[in-house]
């Protein structure tokens, strides 16, 4: 996450800062009864994988804010050092995505969920493969600022789909919560920041208008296709060779 030779003096809007609060408020409120309530109260039970994923799923988001409060404050310097974080962090979050995801479909399936339990699992590792992208792409364009905000912008909204699913937990009687809280909530930031393109700037940015396009497009298909035989069939390979139980 850095800006090398960028002009101190080039002004540097809010909106990064805005979706960076909404991020964190997200995982604030959306882990609020699975883990950060029973994590206080000392009744949490999980392997150590979740709360290493959690910590650097965290670092990032964290990392994501502070990085244009920095260049707003000129602090160039800091920007590239902590920047230099981004990759070990992004690395973290996706290398670690996996081990926690077991743990989450193994519950699931011991809980009842059974077969579609296990099924999770493929979205997990396509979660990995989609974010360790985005933000390769940003690392590839960080001489150019405004292509590497948004790749960073699309990775970090990309990343707290998660949080933004938890919602359910605190609206249970909203049906199909795949839709509404892991496809519209989640992603509708995706939108939003096209239409800020649109209006502050005229046209929408072609790292928006492509790659954020092509994320929308490829989350809609991933929740059609979620739980197919074919889905199913894939999600059980792979439980099978990270070690799951049959």
């Amino acid at each position: 996450m850095s800006v090398p030779g960028e002009a101190p003096t080039l002004p540097r809007p809010w909106f990064f800062s805005l979706m960076s609060a909404v991020v964190v408020g997200a995982v604030a409120v959306g882990f609020g009864r699975t883990y950060w309530a029973p994590l206080l109260a000392g009744t949490f039970r999980g392997p150590a994988a979740v709360h290493v994923h959690g910590a650097f799923a965290l670092a990032w988001v964290l990392l994501f804010a502070v990085q244009p409060l920095l260049v707003r404050w000129r602090r160039l310097a800091w920007h590239r050092r902590i920047g230099q974080l981004g990759l070990p962090v992004a690395l973290g979050v996706s290398l670690t995505m996996l081990p926690a995801g077991m743990y989450q479909a193994t519950r699931d399936a011991q809980a009842g969920a059974g077969a579609t339990g296990i099924s999770t699992l493929l979205g997990v590792l396509n979660s990995a493969v989609l974010f360790t992208a985005m933000v390769a792409a940003g690392i590839a364009t960080r001489r150019d600022r405004e292509s590497h905000a948004r790749w960073m912008l699309l990775a970090t909204i990309f990343v707290a789909w998660p949080a933004w699913f938890r919602f359910r937990h605190w609206f249970p009687a909203v049906p199909r919560p795949d839709l509404w809280f892991g496809l519209v909530l989640a992603l509708a930031w995706v939108p939003v920041a096209m239409w800020r393109d649109r209006v502050t700037r005229g046209r929408v940015h072609p790292v928006l208008a492509w790659g954020g396009t092509a994320l929308l497009a490829e989350q809609c298909v991933e929740v059609l296709l979620f739980d197919s035989p074919p889905w199913r069939a894939a999600a059980a390979w792979l439980y099978a060779m990270l070690g799951g139980a049959a």
